[in-house]
């Protein structure tokens, strides 16, 4: 191993392997390795400007003797070997003369060391059955390279973040995870351990991580180099805090999106939408957004209200503002073969193309191809004619639905985009597609933002994408799902986060068990970052016509309106209505510190409560912001749940007012009008009435 230093930056050379490692932030290096003769130049989620830090870059000569040479043996077989360490504040990277990478605390305590299993190691036995920690295996024909990078895993480790993922477990340790995005999974491949350090895996392409007990191994199908960034702190927030400095942060939440934003699949015309949100005033509830969701358009990629129901967009959105409530609206990637813009898009190279059979992507009321949101031009397009149909009409935020984008067949190596293959890069599109609607509002004058985006990557965050966690099912273990799911996209950098109230799938408006759902699932709600009612709500409408000039129409679920659930379930609902509103304040803070620190909106308890080794076992309960403590009803026919209070300070009980001692378990009364809830002694919220 060959050992230079260039400016800033450690450069080691093995043969033809190159690997970068320079100071990224604080407290944090990046690592880039290729095999290439120039380094690949996409900086992916790092392009936040970093403050220039000098690293201290230590390259030194040692004499090494193999360990299996003794006694007099020993003075004979000496070697001398280059060796390298770089330091930027509280991390240290050594490389031994083999190339074996390590990363070390500000105690000199290892955090993460590369699984090497093809040598004999001076300070430690390896078994050589020819394992390297880092592979780019050339992919035969093209000019990609198969990666895989392994890391040594550790007995009492806990993993954090990653992004949503359908499953129970909070802690990813033991998990293989898809590196790639679906309906309802988000791949954001940033992890937080809580052996002191968080890193990204900086690269879109398609692949997998298994945090095994055995080892670590992050693989990328095709892609150009390695590329990651590792960062230390003392504590879960410092360390997010570092991380959000380099991929950005979310911007000031607008005070519209603090409140209640009533949803349903899906309000047909203007008027019935209008007619919602008028009942909605005339009860006396509050509402800060109503949304028009999909098929309200004339076909998919015309990017505009169907004229025949919605005849007049403009006096919607100036009656809807003279009540205090914004209209979102609905915009999918898609583009019909039929679409007015189909034909330039095409023609222009705007669309997502395939290197091989027949580009239609999805066939679902409609022939469809995604737009590319890799193409800068794209991206330009389609914000124009969203402009130009919504926006210039008074729309202040968009739905950015299918953003994964939803292929039929997941095949990603057919698929090729503006930046790339596929399998390249595709697990970017999410982040590109609502960084076109930002680009376009900013340049607008909007300086508070927030677009609705089923889908996220690592920095989708800076560009005012609220995540919701996609088609779930409504039933009691999906709604546990969304919870572990929601803080972990938290720990993933992307504070804001939200889950169809109700579930998405499902709901029987009449049954009583749905009700039950529902309830609790609402009372949660106005805990989580956006507070959205949103579901399919089946048997659907029948349609009067089910085509009209040869485009495919689509109906409606049933009502999904708060006095929906019968007038009992309605007083309650109406009560949580107005528990948001009374927190919007401590909600408005928070927000507030999500913007400035990166700090997550949802947190684990781990997060405010680090040192109580109970807080990083804990799965069903969470801080919503610094003061309070959510318990939410997750299991059905419960009334009364154990909660786990932080030691260190006292709790009292915001339904009650009983004072706890931290440190110990508590049951707690919850019935259908209550969530458990919990304050820090010493503050003050108005929460129940």
């Amino acid at each position: 191993m060959h050992f230079t230093s260039e400016g800033n930056r450690l450069v080691c050379i093995n043969q033809t392997e190159k690997m970068w490692i320079e100071p990224w932030g604080e407290n944090a290096l990046r690592v880039r390795i290729t095999r290439d003769g120039q380094m690949d130049h996409n900086d992916w989620a790092l392009t936040e400007e970093v403050k220039a830090i000098k690293a201290d870059i230590k390259i030194e000569n040692v004499d090494i003797v193999e360990p299996w040479y003794k006694g007099e043996e020993r003075a004979k077989h000496v070697q001398n070997f280059s060796i390298a360490s770089i330091q930027n504040g509280k991390i240290t990277a050594k490389i031994n003369h083999e190339g074996w990478l390590s990363f070390y605390n500000e105690k000199g305590e290892a955090v993460l060391e590369e699984y090497w299993r093809n040598r004999y190691r001076i300070d430690r036995y390896c078994v050589p059955y020819c394992v390297d920690a880092r592979e780019l295996k050339a992919i035969p024909g093209g000019s990609d390279y198969h990666a895989v990078l392994r890391f040594e895993a550790y007995e009492d480790e806990k993993i954090f973040g990653m992004g949503q993922y359908q499953e129970g477990n909070l802690d990813k340790k033991g998990a293989i995870l898809d590196l790639c995005q679906r309906n309802t999974q988000a791949s954001v491949p940033f992890m937080v351990s809580n052996r002191g350090y968080g890193l990204l895996w900086n690269n879109p392409a398609i692949g997998t991580v298994t945090f095994g007990t055995n080892k670590t191994e992050w693989v990328a199908r095709s892609t150009k180099k390695i590329d990651y960034y590792i960062t230390v702190g003392d504590t879960p927030s410092q360390i997010l805090e570092q991380y959000t400095a380099v991929t950005g942060r979310a911007p000031m939440m607008p005070e519209y999106g603090m409140g209640f934003w009533q949803c349903k699949l899906r309000y047909r015309s203007q008027e019935e939408l209008l007619n919602v949100v008028r009942e909605h005033k005339r009860r006396g509830l509050p509402m800060d957004v109503i949304v028009a969701d999909f098929f309200h358009w004339t076909k998919q990629g015309d990017f505009k209200f169907d004229p025949k129901y919605w005849p007049d967009v403009e006096a919607m959105t100036k009656e809807l503002k003279s009540y205090g409530v914004e209209l979102m609206a609905s915009v999918w990637p898609t583009v019909d073969s039929r679409s007015e813009n189909f034909a330039k898009m095409n023609e222009e190279g705007l669309l997502v193309t395939c290197d091989r059979g027949v580009s239609i992507h999805m066939n679902w009321m409609g022939e469809t191809v995604f737009f590319d949101a890799t193409n800068p031009k794209s991206r330009q397009y389609v914000w124009e004619r969203c402009k130009e149909n919504y926006y210039d009409k008074g729309v202040n935020l968009f739905w950015l639905d299918e953003a994964e984008p939803e292929f039929g067949p997941y095949d990603y190596d057919i698929y090729r985009y503006h930046q790339g293959s596929a399998l390249q890069c595709s697990n970017i599109y999410p982040m590109m597609y609502a960084k076109g609607f930002y680009d376009g509002m900013k340049a607008e004058g909007k300086e508070e933002l927030v677009n609705l985006v089923r889908c996220a990557w690592a920095g989708s965050q800076k560009y005012g994408a609220l995540i919701w966690s996609g088609d779930v099912h409504s039933s009691f273990r999906a709604m546990r799902e969304q919870l572990q799911a929601g803080l972990n996209m938290a720990m993933a950098g992307i504070p804001w986060w939200t889950t169809d109230i109700g579930g998405f799938l499902g709901g029987d408006i009449t049954d009583e068990k749905f009700h039950e759902l529902l309830v609790r699932w609402f009372a949660w709600g106005v805990f989580c970052p956006v507070f959205r009612l949103h579901g399919e709500r089946p048997p659907f409408y029948e349609l009067e016509e089910e085509f009209v000039d040869g485009v495919r129409q689509f109906s409606s679920g049933q009502d999904n309106e708060v006095w929906s659930f019968g007038e009992e379930n309605y007083e309650i609902l109406k009560g949580f209505l107005f528990m948001r509103e009374r927190l919007r304040p401590y909600i408005r803070e928070c927000m507030k510190q999500a913007h400035e620190t990166g700090s997550p909106v949802m947190r684990p308890m781990f997060y405010e409560f680090p040192n109580d080794l109970a807080c990083w076992e804990l799965k069903d309960q969470y801080m919503f912001g610094p003061d309070l403590l959510v318990a939410p009803v997750m299991e059905e026919g419960m009334k009364q749940r154990s909660v786990y209070l932080p030691e260190g300070i006292n709790w009292v009980d915001a339904k009650t007012g009983t004072s706890y001692k931290g440190g110990q378990r508590v049951s707690v009364d919850a019935p259908m009008d209550t969530i458990p809830l919990f304050v820090r002694e010493g503050k003050n919220y108005p929460i129940y009435e």
